[in-house]
C-alpha cells in the first residue's frame, strides 16, 4: 500500500529572488501584462495573428510597456474589447519589433579549425560530417544586445551577459537541458571559454530568481526543466580543472538543488516506510503564453471547473522536458487526449536519477573543496534517494525502474527510454541491474528498432512519443550501457550508437541539417507531431553526435547497413566481440 503527501515548500511556493528595487518592480509588472497574462496577450494569441503563438511573446516593444498598455486599452475601450484581427494586426505592427531583433549573431571566440577528436574518426564520410557539425556551433552562437540590459521591461528576452548557443529554429534563446548536450559537444570541440559563459549565465539566473527557468524569456519563468546544473559544472570542472570557478559557485549550484527540495518534493509511503521524491510541479494557472491558443482551446474541450488544473499539468508537462508524450497521459479519463495530462500525478524515474547523479556530484565537490560536512551531507542525500528509488520505482521481475502514479497507487509499466536514467546517472546500487535492464530493453523488443531508440511504443501524435526518437533518449540508454564493466551491455550500446549515427548521417546527407527528433519508423527522417513543424540546427543533436563519435570514432561506419539486434544476432555478435577481447593485443 502506498500513501503520498505534499511536501509543502518553505517558501510555499514562492521563487526565491531578492527584494526587488523600484526599477525591477516596474520590470515585473508592465512586460508580465503583455508576455505572460492579461488581455492583451489573449487578444492578439486568440486572433491567432501567426502560425506560431511563441512568435508573438518574442517580439520586442518599441516603446515603453505602460505605453502600450494605455494605447492598447484605448483600443479595447473603443471595439467593446473585441478588436477586429485586422486593427489587432496593425496594432502589433506598430508597437512591437520583429523576433530577434535583441539578439546578435555571435561567432564564439575559443573555435578552431580542427579539434582533437576528429582525428579519431576512422570513417572519412563520418569525420568530415563530425567536421561541418564543427562549424554549426557558429551558426548557433548568440548575443544579447545591450539594449536589453539597459530597457528590460521592452523585452521578453532575460538579459544574458555572456553569449551562448541555442538550439537552432523557433528556439533563438537558450534552454536549460538541451544546453547540457550542447556544453558536452562544445568541450569536444575544445571550447571550454564558451560553456563557461554559459554556465555564468545559468548560475546568475539562480541567483536572481532562485531556479532556472525552462529558458530564457520571462514567460519561462514560472517553471523550471529537468535540473543539470550541477552535472554541466562537473563537466566543465573535468574539463579544465577550474577549481576556482566551483569554489566561488559551489553555494549557487546548492540554491538550485534547494528549489527542488522545497518546491517539487513529495512523500511517499511504502511497507512501512516514507521517502522522499521529487516530481514536475508547476502550480500557476493560465494558457502558457508562448502556445497559448492551443492550451486555452484544448481547456475549452474540459468543464470550466477543470480548466485551471489543465494549465497546471500542461506547463508541469513543459518543465518535464516531455512537451507532450502519453507518458503524462496514462491513467487518465482519455490517455489519447492531450487534456487528460496529469503530469504532476507522477514520480518520473529520471527527474530522480538526475537529482541523485546532483547529490553525489555536490558530495565530490565538498569533498574536493575540503568542506568534509557539506560532503557528508550531499552523500546522506544520495543515499535516502538510492533507497527511494529502489523502494518505490524500481521492478525487481521487469528489471527497470517505472514512473510512479501517486494517484493509481502503481508504477506505469510502459516503455520510455527514461526508465532506465538511473544506469546512466550511476545511481543504483546492484551491479547486476544493468544485465537485468539489458534484459528488459530484449523483453521489450527495443533493440528490433534499427533507426533509434524510440521514446515510447504508443503513437499519439505527441511529439514526445512513437515514431520519434530524440538524442538526449539515446544518450541515456547507450551511455547507461556503456559504463557497465558487462561486455553484453558495451556491445549492445555500440550497436545502439551506430544505429542512431547511421540514421543522422543518412538524413543529413539528404538535407544537409541536423534535426530536433527523427522519426525512425520508416528509415530514420526528421521527426513530427507535436505542437510545431520539426526543427533544424540542433544544439543537443549535434552534441550527442559529437559524443558518440569521440567515444566510437575507430569502430563507427557511414555505411548503409544498420544493426537489427534481434537475439541470436546479438549473441553472434557478442560472442565475435568476446573473442576478439581475448585475441593478444
Amino acid at each position: 500500500m502506498f500513501i503520498y503527501n505534499q511536501v509543502l515548500p518553505k517558501s510555499a511556493l514562492r521563487e526565491k529572488r531578492p527584494p526587488p528595487g523600484e526599477h525591477d518592480e516596474y520590470l515585473l509588472a508592465f512586460p508580465n501584462q503583455i508576455y505572460c497574462h492579461g488581455e492583451l496577450l489573449h487578444q492578439v494569441q486568440m486572433a491567432q495573428l501567426y502560425q506560431d503563438d511563441k512568435q508573438f511573446v518574442d517580439q520586442p516593444l518599441s516603446s515603453a510597456p505602460d505605453q502600450v498598455l494605455q494605447r492598447f486599452n484605448e483600443l479595447a475601450e473603443a471595439h467593446n474589447h473585441s478588436i477586429p484581427q485586422q486593427q489587432l494586426q496593425l496594432f502589433v505592427q506598430e508597437h512591437f519589433q520583429p523576433v530577434g531583433q535583441e539578439l546578435e549573431s555571435w561567432t564564439p571566440e575559443d573555435w578552431k579549425d580542427s579539434p582533437q577528436f576528429l582525428q579519431t574518426i576512422s570513417d572519412p564520410n563520418l569525420r568530415a560530417w563530425a567536421g561541418q557539425l564543427h562549424q554549426l556551433w557558429k551558426n548557433l552562437g548568440k548575443k544579447v544586445k545591450p539594449e536589453v540590459l539597459s530597457h528590460p521591461e521592452q523585452f521578453s528576452l532575460i538579459y544574458s551577459e555572456h553569449p551562448f548557443i541555442v538550439p537552432g529554429g523557433r528556439f533563438v534563446e537558450f534552454y536549460y537541458w538541451d544546453s547540457y548536450w550542447v556544453m558536452e559537444g562544445l568541450l569536444l570541440s575544445e571550447m571550454p571559454e564558451t560553456v563557461k559563459g554559459m554556465l555564468q549565465n545559468f548560475l546568475d539566473l539562480v541567483q536572481t530568481y532562485g531556479h532556472i527557468p525552462n529558458g530564457a524569456r520571462v514567460y519561462y519563468l514560472q517553471r523550471s526543466q529537468p535540473p543539470l546544473l550541477t552535472l554541466m559544472m562537473d563537466r566543465y570542472v573535468t574539463h579544465t580543472n577550474d577549481t576556482a570557478f566551483l569554489r566561488d559557485n559551489i553555494e549557487t549550484l546548492a540554491l538550485e538543488l534547494d528549489f527542488w527540495a522545497e518546491n517539487r518534493s513529495i512523500s511517499v509511503s511504502s511497507g512501512g516506510n516514507s521517502y522522499v521524491l521529487n516530481r514536475y510541479y508547476v502550480p500557476y494557472g493560465g494558457p502558457r503564453p508562448e502556445s497559448y491558443s492551443k492550451d486555452a482551446e484544448l481547456a475549452d474541450t474540459l468543464p470550466e471547473g477543470d480548466r485551471e488544473a489543465l494549465f497546471t499539468e500542461l506547463k508541469a508537462g513543459a518543465e518535464s522536458g516531455w512537451d507532450f508524450s502519453s507518458r503524462w497521459l496514462i491513467g487518465g479519463p482519455n490517455p489519447d487526449l492531450l487534456s487528460s495530462t496529469r503530469t504532476s500525478k507522477f514520480v518520473p524515474v529520471d527527474l530522480n536519477a538526475f537529482l541523485c547523479q546532483a547529490e553525489e556530484l555536490m558530495s565530490n565537490f565538498h569533498a574536493r573543496l575540503g568542506n568534509d560536512t557539506q560532503a557528508t551531507k550531499y552523500r546522506n542525500l544520495r543515499a535516502q534517494r538510492l533507497a527511494a528509488l529502489k523502494a518505490i520505482l524500481w521492478d525487481e521481475e521487469k528489471g527497470a525502474w517505472f514512473d510512479y502514479d501517486l494517484e493509481n497507487g502503481k508504477k506505469n509499466p510502459e516503455f520510455y527510454p527514461s526508465n532506465l536514467a538511473p544506469l546512466w546517472a550511476g545511481c543504483f546500487s546492484d551491479p547486476g541491474d544493468v544485465d537485468k535492464a539489458l534484459k528488459y530493453l530484449e523483453d521489450s523488443q527495443i533493440l528490433t528498432y534499427q533507426y533509434g531508440i524510440p521514446t515510447s511504443l504508443q503513437n499519439t501524435g505527441q511529439q514526445w512519443d512513437f515514431p520519434n526518437a530524440w538524442a538526449p533518449l539515446q544518450d541515456l540508454v547507450i551511455r547507461g550501457l556503456a559504463k557497465s564493466p558487462s561486455l553484453r551491455a558495451q556491445e549492445v550500446a555500440f550497436q545502439l550508437a551506430q544505429n542512431w549515427i547511421r540514421t543522422n548521417f543518412d538524413v543529413y546527407s539528404k538535407t544537409s541539417a541536423m534535426y530536433e527528433k527523427y522519426d525512425i519508423s520508416n528509415s530514420g527522417q526528421p521527426g513530427g507531431g507535436g505542437e510545431y513543424e520539426v526543427q533544424e540546427g540542433f544544439g543537443w543533436t549535434n552534441g550527442v553526435v559529437l559524443m558518440l563519435l569521440d567515444r566510437y570514432g575507430d569502430r563507427l561506419s557511414s555505411g548503409t547497413q544498420t544493426a537489427f539486434l534481434e537475439p541470436h544476432c546479438l549473441a553472434a555478435a557478442l560472442l565475435l566481440s568476446l573473442l576478439l577481447s581475448l585475441l593478444p593485443q
